[in-house]
Parts: C-alpha cells; structure tokens; sequence
C-alpha cells in the first residue's frame, strides 16, 4: 500500500502546492511557450497519478483483477505491494477514484462537443456574410493556403481565427484602415500562430478540467494560466517576424478590439502585453530553460517510478 499512499500524496503536493508557486513566478512572461509546457507537465502528473492509484486501489480491492494486473510478473512482485487483505479501503479508494475519473471524461466530451457546435455556427455565420469562391476562382497561392484569410465589412477594426478542419483567419474592413501593412501581418502571425499551435484544443482541456472540478486549485489555474500563456505565445511569434514594436503597435492601435476571439478577461490584459512587447526583456537563459524542462518532464517520471518502485525493488 505504500506505492498507492504515495502517488496519493505526490498526487495532493502537485495539485496544491505546485500550482501557486508556479503562478506567482514572473519568469513564464518571458518564456511563455516552455510555460506552457511546465504547466501541461503538472497536470498530466496530477493525473497520472489519479490513474495509477486508481489501478492500484482496483487491484486492492478486487482479487481477481489483481490477478490481471500482475499476470507475467516475477515471483514476489504482487506480494511486495502489499494490496492483500485490504479490499475495503481498496474499494472505497477506488470508487472515489474511478467516479473522478468518469466525471473528468464526461467534462472533456461535454467542452469538446460545445467548442465544435460553437466553431461550426461560427464557420456558418461567416459563409453567409462572406461565401467562398470555388477553389478553381481563386488564386493558386490563396487556393494553397493553410489558413485562408476572409474579409468582412464591418466599420469595427476586428481580427480573429477560427480554428478547426477548416480554419479561417478573419479580418475586418476597418482593421484594413486602422494597420498599417506590417501591424496588419503582425496581427495575422498572431492568430495564425493559434491556429497552428493547436491552442484551442489546449484551452478545451484545461476548461473542461476547470469546469468538472471547480474546487480543485491546479486545474482553475492550469485554465487561467493557459488563457494568458497561448497569447503571449502568440504575440512572440508575432514578434519573431515582424518586430516587437509592430506587434505593440498593432495591439496598441486597435486596444482590446484587435484580437477579438480572446475572452474579455484576456481582453483586459492588453495594456500589460504592450508593456511587455515594448520592453523586450531577454529570454532565459538556456541552462534555466533546460531546468525547468527537466523538471516538468520529471513530474510525470517520478509518479511512473512511485507506482513501479516496489516491484523493481524484489527484482534488484
């Protein structure tokens, strides 16, 4: 029992403590793509270690999947987790756990369906106010392009994408007006680097996580931090081809109305990107990068080596 009172453990530390050290960090606004990846590596942990306690807890609680569980295993291996003789805290572990984990699949499936019914209504209302040409219309390059680009007539300077299959870039007339060429490609490398990116398949997960499980803290943050983290991200790449000050401009000019798809919360942050567009403070340096990747990638490793330690232990 030792190995499923520590992943519990590990499982507690990662979801509580974790999530608030690494949300008072000032380092993620200057490197917010490894940000990203440190947070994804906490939750995959937190979760992780839900899955392997829950097997562990079945095989507690149930003989006869035990049996499954450590079926071609070495002689001793089942014996050195010591699972016999506790099949009624086994169950009661289990059913917390597996209900968990059924609640956080019904979540997932319920964000996802939402999001595709969302981004198909969004995709229909731009048909009919902008109908597309027939491929054989269109110029080759345009026909080739990952993204296509779509204007509409609208007096409001906007610009935003919609991801999916069928991904559109989105532009206003009065976004035409108001930027200039470069700020205009500066706000179009934004939005593709979204698309490209897949950051709204990441923003799905971490919402459902927050919405099946409000109470638990790594998630709400994990949803917080994602929403904030995909738009610097996006605003560096912006930055990479076209220069911080474009980039700043083009938010600056056209303030909260430029990237339209971001939540109102998101929206609200403008003035601080600019600051931190137009400052430019460096990367971290590449031992800190190499670090903290280390160290997100041992998170998930160190619940694997908890849940295999007894085992290993009567082979060694």
């Amino acid at each position: 029992m030792t190995a499923l009172l520590s992943l519990l453990l590990l499982g507690l530390l990662l979801a509580t403590v974790a999530p608030s050290r690494l949300a008072r960090a000032r380092w993620p606004e200057r490197e917010p793509v490894l940000a990203l990846l440190v947070w994804q590596m906490l939750v995959v942990a937190v979760l992780l270690c839900c899955v392997l306690s829950l097997l562990l807890a079945s095989a507690a609680a149930l003989p006869a999947w035990r049996d499954v569980v450590f079926s071609g295993a070495p002689d001793g291996v089942a014996d050195a987790y010591g699972l016999a003789g506790r099949e009624g805290w086994g169950r009661l572990s289990a059913a917390v756990l597996a209900a968990g984990g059924l609640w956080t699949a019904l979540s997932l499936a319920r964000e996802i369906r939402s999001a595709r019914a969302e981004r198909g209504h969004r995709h229909a209302q731009l048909v009919r106010r902008a109908p597309e040409l027939p491929a054989s219309l269109l110029p080759r390059r345009r026909a080739a392009a990952k993204e296509p680009l779509v204007v509409l007539e609208n007096v409001r300077p906007q610009a935003w994408s919609l991801p999916g299959p069928r991904a559109r870039l989105v532009v206003t007339t009065g976004a035409l007006q108001q930027l200039s060429d470069r700020e205009l490609a500066a706000v179009l490398s934004h939005e593709r680097g979204h698309v490209r990116a897949r950051h709204h398949w990441l923003a799905q997960c971490a919402q459902a996580l927050a919405t099946g499980f409000p109470g638990v803290g790594v998630f709400s943050a994990f949803r917080d931090q994602v929403a904030v983290l995909v738009e610097l991200a996006a605003d560096d790449r912006a930055a990479r081809r076209h220069g911080r000050v474009t980039t700043a401009l083009a938010l600056a000019e056209l303030n909260s109305e430029v990237f339209a798809s971001c939540p109102p919360r998101q929206l609200a942050q403008s003035p601080a990107r600019v600051d931190r567009l137009l400052l430019g403070e460096p990367r971290l340096p590449r031992r800190a990068r190499l670090a903290w990747t280390l160290a997100a990638l041992a998170a998930p490793v160190t619940a694997a080596l908890i849940a295999a330690a007894p085992g290993l232990s009567t082979l060694f």
